[in-house]
């Protein structure tokens, strides 16, 4: 077996469809049957062969509709290889987008571990056999690497099996990756790991692509900070392998220590997939927002809360406040874009509190007056949004010019 998280998949998937199938013929539905003539016979023999393809082409909008289904077609619609498998099996007219070939072959699939049965058991020994044609044709002449990181401070729904995210990318319940080592599974906690997983198909490659794993993580990493407040973290160690050959750790480097865990809902799932493909589209290399989002990373990699005060100030100051802060600008351009003209004053007080406290953070010093975490996590809030409206383009990306025009407009609107 060389992609063990596909056949989990379509392991569960053929399951729920060999149960709705076979309390479809419960209830009465018949597979139709053809006629055919024995060969080498010297008399005519003929027998009965039950159109299995057909049955299941008469029950695709039951069969789509099972939780299993979606996630196997998207992981399909991921692999290449999957017009070969069709090829193979007889199909002549090959579907030109990604995701109808992967339908069709699931169709495909179920057709075979289901060929020549009037019956709809589930049968692990002709559903390996499938599963062995199905990756024949999909890794012949390539090799398949894998590399897994824990994924610390996120917690994926029970009904989450694995958050796909493309490109052979996923999110994965440490449980649910059953040979995965057991140092990624399992941390501190009494709960599994999340695991950041990566599958790449290479062909006449055996080079790990461990670096390819680490920008893939790092980015799935910028995308949750900015989807949602957390204290996200990868492992330091990764874990690699060739085909169904061992894990070996690699290193991965510090990215920060979670402090405390965030619950991703089912109905969360097709959000952040989208948001993590934008960001990986849209994410800028160099400019005032790159040096933003740089900074805003670095704060939250900070050990203490107050640590990363500087780090978002020097951020909001790059997209806010190109005069520098002899200007005095940031506090009340920050509270015209993110407050209500009602709220205003009060963001602006409590930022210019906040750049009253930087010195001493400078100095190495918490501030001694409570409330000081709080007024950080509010400080981070407002940069996440506006660096994340900005690459949603909900923003322009010149904010100076956004927040000066608001300005402008309520001193109007004042006289």
């Amino acid at each position: 077996m060389r992609n063990r998280p596909l056949h989990q998949l379509l392991e569960a998937f053929t399951t729920d469809a060999a149960m709705q199938l076979s309390a479809d013929t419960a209830q009465g539905a018949e597979v139709p049957f053809e006629v055919i003539e024995e060969p080498g016979a010297r008399a005519p023999l003929y027998c009965y062969r039950p159109l299995i393809g057909v049955f299941i082409r008469e029950r695709l909008g039951l069969l789509s509709a099972l939780p299993t289904y979606a996630p196997a077609a998207r992981a399909l619609s991921l692999l290449d290889g999957v017009d070969a498998y069709l090829r193979e099996q007889g199909q002549r007219r090959i579907p030109t987008e990604a995701r109808e070939r992967a339908d069709a072959a699931l169709r495909t699939f179920l057709g075979s571990v289901f060929a020549e049965r009037s019956d709809f058991g589930f049968d692990p020994l002709r559903f390996d056999t499938a599963y062995e044609e199905l990756e024949r044709a999909l890794y012949d002449g390539r090799c398949v690497t894998t590399v897994i990181a824990p994924l610390l401070g996120v917690a994926l729904d029970h009904g989450i099996t694995e958050l796909a995210l493309g490109d052979g990318l996923s999110l994965v319940p440490g449980q649910a990756l059953e040979d995965a080592p057991s140092d990624a599974v399992w941390g501190d906690g009494d709960e599994p790991n999340v695991l950041a997983v990566l599958t790449v198909s290479e062909e006449g490659s055996t080079r790990s692509p461990v670096s390819v794993a680490r920008m893939r993580f790092r980015r799935v990493l910028t995308a949750l900070r900015l989807f949602e407040r957390g204290g996200y973290a990868l492992g330091p160690v990764a874990w690699t392998r060739l085909d169904a050959g061992a894990w070996r750790s690699v290193s991965l480097g510090g990215s920060g220590r979670p402090r405390f865990i965030t619950f991703i809902s089912a109905d969360q799932e097709d959000e952040l997939r989208a948001f993590c493909n934008l960001v990986t589209r849209r994410t800028p290399s160099g400019g005032e927002l790159a040096w933003a989002l740089a900074r805003f990373e670095m704060g939250c990699e900070r050990l203490a809360p107050f640590e990363a005060l500087t780090d978002y100030l020097l951020a909001l100051r790059a997209l806010l406040e190109p005069e520098g802060p002899a200007s005095g600008r940031l506090a009340q351009r920050l509270a015209a874009i993110c407050a209500l003209p009602s709220g205003r004053t009060v963001l602006a007080e409590r930022t210019a509190h906040a750049i009253s406290l930087e010195r001493a953070v400078i100095a190495g010093l918490a501030p001694a007056e409570p409330g000081v975490d709080a007024l950080v996590d509010e400080l981070a809030a407002h940069l996440r949004a506006l660096i994340r409206d900005v690459l949603c383009g909900h923003l322009e990306s010149d904010l100076r010019a956004v927040a000066d025009s608001l300005l402008a407009e309520a001193a109007a609107t004042a006289a």
